[in-house]
């Protein structure tokens, strides 16, 4: 039976070569109509589909379209679509915070009410079933020549061995010059360090920052020279304990400020549960779990604008709190991936802020010992910010595969470089892949249950610049090491477009924030809300296995039974766990291989002991055929 994808929408297709004929014996400019109307024609023809798949348009109500910054699949199937402000200022100003899920089953849709700015937050699938969501922006950037207010970090001092303070938000300090500065941010000063001496004590003053604004605006605001400031309405001993301290405080440059918070989504009861916030305020951070289930939170910028100088911290899920884990910087939204007990592998992949010569390096991170080891061997070092990383099907192969990317910052640079590398060689090493069709950044890469990556969208040049996005899909078989050619999509995706696989084996595609809407770059662009659902080849064949059961609760190392499966024509099964991406940033997705054997006439699986290997939580399991046609997944809580 042929599978009939369940997207609303539909194109019109002129079915005869007479009238295209017609139309294009008419005029020139009939000429690309009926081009284009042959090829709709040719694409929903049954034959291509069997070979390239199909894309199809999902019919979003107009309420629900928003600037999906971040998507994630729940284990209900639904998928969630974060917006935050979506990039928009005036949405931040106005406190506007989106979040919608979509359920690709009937192409339903809810808004669900979001607490905070969630834009450019980090996010991680949690043993439970929940994703956590920490970070987002407390400020949008300021380029220069935009700033009306001089402003800056202020150190914050307490030297009162026997009281802590909170400063709130609006506290004003003042410098020897009379110049005046309000605090953004709440302000927590532990008390002071009282240490025991022969002669008596010693006094160490506690310290926080936080991020000041002049009480005026323009020139006038400016500090040049270090001073210390009173704080107002502080009287007595108070106003000599706690002061501020602060360097220039000037009009410059003032980068996005991130967040503290952090939020657990219930994809049950549809909402989003505030937990501890993070030590760290972090914006672009990467959140990434490890085999005990704790999750751990990398890099980002702070709130003050500064690039995090590694400073990380783990979140327990049982006790829902965050503590202290090691120091390693990296740049922004690094790929990390979970590839043994206690290592996790930095491909080199990032999305944007830090320095072109710090944290670039790929390499293997002993997290408990906090040792790095690099890994050498990758073609156009230079060329890792936006580039696509994912750890190849089996994970037991722990093979990683780097796609494609753009140099630092606003580069107009691209590559079509992508690299492999075999984590279980003694000293491992990049190798040479195949190259991309052309050079490309932002590219969106997804597992399919028949082990192969699709990839799509991405552009040439930093942000779609030029007219530059690719509209160009394909899949990498990591067997043959080859590409071969997919259907292409009808809608450019660069910067903030995510792709994951659904449970019935399509894959949906989101977002995109292009510049500029032309190819002289004088219009500017507007974020693309339309959501498109790419229908694969191998669900275009006739016979798929046959797998029907309800969620099923397994432990690592069991066997399971699988009564509602087919046995027959079954050549693999595997277990994928549901994807979590950002900003070409995905480091959830993974396909594990299960031992597939029929007991008592019962078809059964095997789900690996290593906790390395298959984190706890929810997955899709896939039966895939010789001809590797998948089944559709069933959901799988491992424990």
């Amino acid at each position: 039976m042929t599978f009939r994808p369940t997207t609303k929408s539909r194109r019109t297709v002129l079915g005869t070569a007479a009238v295209l004929a017609l139309l294009a014996a008419n005029a020139p400019a009939a000429t690309g109509f009926a081009e284009r109307a042959w090829h709709d024609y040719t694409v929903n023809q049954e034959s291509y589909k069997a070979r390239y798949g199909h894309w199809d348009t999902v019919d979003v109500p107009g309420r629900f379209r928003i600037n999906a910054i971040h998507a994630a699949l729940l284990h209900t199937g639904k998928v969630l679509l974060i917006a935050g402000s979506g990039n928009d200022e005036r949405n931040f100003r106005a406190g506007t915070f989106q979040s919608v899920l979509w359920d690709p089953s009937d192409d339903t849709f809810k808004e669900i009410p979001t607490p905070k700015d969630m834009f450019c937050a980090g996010h991680a699938q949690l043993t439970d079933g929940k994703l956590l969501v920490a970070g987002g922006t407390a400020r949008y950037e300021k380029l220069t020549g935009d700033v009306r207010r001089a402003g800056g970090a202020m150190l914050v001092k307490n030297e009162d061995p026997d009281r802590s303070r909170v400063f709130p938000a609006g506290t004003v300090f003042q410098g020897s010059t009379g110049l005046r500065y309000r605090s953004q941010f709440p302000v927590l000063l532990p008390r002071a360090k009282k240490t025991p001496t022969e002669g008596g004590a010693t006094v160490t003053a506690s310290q926080a920052r936080v991020y000041v604004e002049s009480v005026t605006e323009g020139e006038g605001g400016i500090a040049n020279t270090a001073d210390q400031y009173r704080i107002q309405g502080l009287r007595g001993k108070d106003s000599q304990v706690f002061y501020g301290l602060a360097a220039r405080l000037g009009l410059d440059k003032k980068d996005f400020q991130g967040l503290r918070e952090a939020y657990e989504f219930d994809p049950v009861a549809e909402r989003y549960v505030p937990v501890d916030p993070m030590a760290e305020a972090r914006w672009y951070p990467t959140l990434v779990t490890l085999q005990d289930g704790r999750v751990l939170a990398v890099s980002g910028l702070d709130d003050m604008g500064e690039i995090i100088p590694g400073r990380n911290e783990l979140f327990n899920p049982v006790t829902r709190r965050w503590s202290r884990a090691p120091d390693r910087y990296f740049p922004t939204y690094p790929a990390l991936f979970l590839t043994g007990t206690g290592t996790l592998f930095y491909s080199g992949s990032n999305a944007g802020y830090g320095p072109a010569d710090k944290g670039r390096t790929p390499g293997l991170w002993d997290v408990a010992h906090n040792t790095f080891a690099p890994v050498p061997g990758l073609a156009d070092p230079q060329l890792t910010e936006t580039s696509a990383s994912v750890l190849l099907p089996p994970a037991q192969e722990r093979r990683v595969m780097l796609l494609g990317g753009g140099g630092v910052g606003e580069s107009a640079q691209s590559t079509r470089r992508t690299a492999v590398v075999d984590l279980r060689a003694v000293r491992p090493r990049y190798a040479p892949g195949p190259d991309l069709p052309q050079g490309t950044r932002y590219l969106n890469a997804v597992l399919t249950p028949d082990d192969r990556v699709f990839t799509t969208g991405g552009s040439g040049d930093y942000r779609g610049k030029h007219a530059s996005d690719i509209l160009r899909a394909q899949f990498y078989d990591p067997h043959t090491r080859t590409f071969t050619a997919a259907a292409d999509p009808t809608v450019g995706r660069d910067y903030h477009s995510e792709a994951l696989l659904l449970p019935d084996g399509r894959i949906a595609v989101f977002g995109s924030n292009p510049l500029f809407a032309d190819k002289d770059d004088t219009r500017p662009g507007s974020f693309e809300q339309r959501i498109e659902v790419y229908t694969p080849p191998y669900l275009y064949r006739d016979h798929h296995p046959s797998l029907r059961s309800e969620p099923l609760n397994v432990r690592r190392g069991a066997l399971v039974a699988l009564p509602g499966a087919s046995s027959r024509g079954v050549a693999a099964v595997r277990l994928m766990r549901p994807s979590a991406v950002t900003h070409a940033t995905d480091v959830e997705q993974r396909s594990i291989a299960l031992a597939f054997a029929v007991r008592g006439g019962v078809p059964t699986v095997r789900v690996p002991e290593d906790p390395a290997l298959v984190p706890g939580g929810w997955y899709m399991l896939f039966l895939v055929d010789r001809t590797g046609t998948p089944s559709r997944s069933v959901w799988v809580h491992v424990r």
